[in-house]
C-alpha cells in the first residue's frame, strides 16, 4: 500500500495566487494535470479552463484549448492536503475580505466623472476617489489632477462589502501644504485687531467703562432726582389736606357738642 501524500511546507512554499508556467502531462473528460515546480499534482479543472486568445468565449472542448505538452500559464486557486488546484482565470488582487481601511494600494485611473475618478485596484470592483480626496487644495473636476491612465497609489478609507463599494484618497498619501499648519489670516478685521492692541496698552491709564448694572442703577438714581421736587410738591399738598380735613372734622365734633348742650 502505498504511502499517503505530505503536504511539507518547507517544500511546497507555495500559497493562492502564485503564478506557474506550467506543463500539460494529461488531459481528461474533468481537467488536465500540469507540471509545475512543485512535487505536488496540481490539477486544472475544466471549469477555470480558459481560451487565452478569447477569455470570454464559451468552452467547448478541453481539447480545443489544451493539448499534451503545451505550457500554459495558471495560478493556484487552493493548495490541499494531497494536490494543487490551477485556474487560467488571473485572480484578483484584493478579495473583499483582505481590504481594509489604511491599506495602501497600487491603481489605474479607469474613468473620470465630475464627481471623482474610479480607480482598478485589482479587486472585483473599481474604487472611487472623490474629487475632494484629489488634493488638499480645492478641486473643481477631477481631470485638474488625475487623467484616464495614470498610475498611482491611494489608500483605502472605507469598504463597503454589502454595497460593493472602495472609497479610496490620493490626498491622504501627498503632504499637505504649508499653509493648512499656519494660523488662519483673518482678511478684513485687521483694524479692530489693532483697536484692540491700543485699548489693551492703555487699560491701565483709562477708567474702565461701567457695568451695566451701574448704568441702571444711574439711570434710575437721575429719574428719581428729576422727580424730586414733584415729590415734595406732593407730599406738601397731602400734608394742607390732611391738616384740612382733621380742622373739619374738630369743628364738626364741636358743633354736635354743642348742640346736645
Amino acid at each position: 500500500m502505498d504511502a499517503p501524500v505530505e503536504n511539507n511546507k518547507e517544500e511546497t512554499k507555495i500559497k493562492p495566487k502564485d503564478k506557474f508556467e506550467g506543463k500539460v502531462l494529461k488531459i481528461s473528460l474533468q481537467g488536465a494535470l500540469i507540471a509545475i515546480d512543485n512535487p505536488l499534482p496540481a490539477f486544472l479543472h475544466i471549469s477555470q479552463v480558459t481560451d487565452p486568445k478569447n477569455p470570454d468565449a464559451v468552452l467547448k472542448s478541453l481539447e480545443d484549448v489544451l493539448k499534451v505538452d503545451d505550457v500554459v500559464t495558471v495560478w493556484v486557486r487552493r493548495v490541499l492536503k494531497d494536490h494543487i488546484e490551477l485556474t487560467m482565470r488571473e485572480p484578483l488582487a484584493y478579495e473583499w475580505r483582505e481590504l481594509a481601511p489604511d491599506m495602501v494600494v497600487h491603481g489605474k485611473v479607469l474613468r473620470l466623472e465630475s464627481f471623482g475618478a474610479f480607480v482598478e485596484i485589482g479587486a472585483e470592483r473599481p474604487g472611487l476617489i472623490h474629487v475632494s480626496e484629489l488634493s488638499h487644495s480645492y478641486v473643481r473636476t477631477p481631470n485638474e489632477v488625475v487623467k484616464v491612465g495614470d498610475e498611482l497609489d491611494v489608500k483605502v478609507l472605507e469598504v463597503d462589502r454589502r454595497k460593493k463599494q472602495i472609497k479610496l484618497s490620493l490626498k491622504a498619501l501627498l503632504e499637505a501644504p504649508e499653509e493648512l499648519y499656519s494660523e488662519p489670516k483673518r482678511s478684513g478685521r485687521k483694524g479692530k485687531a489693532q483697536k484692540q492692541e491700543v485699548f489693551e496698552e492703555t487699560t491701565e491709564e483709562t477708567i474702565p467703562d461701567p457695568t451695566y448694572m451701574e448704568i441702571a442703577l444711574r439711570k434710575a438714581m437721575d429719574k428719581a432726582e428729576q422727580r424730586l421736587p414733584e415729590i415734595e410738591s406732593r407730599v406738601k399738598k397731602s400734608k394742607s389736606f390732611s391738616s384740612e380735613a382733621d380742622e373739619i372734622f374738630e369743628r364738626t365734633m364741636q358743633n354736635k357738642i354743642n348742640d346736645k348742650d
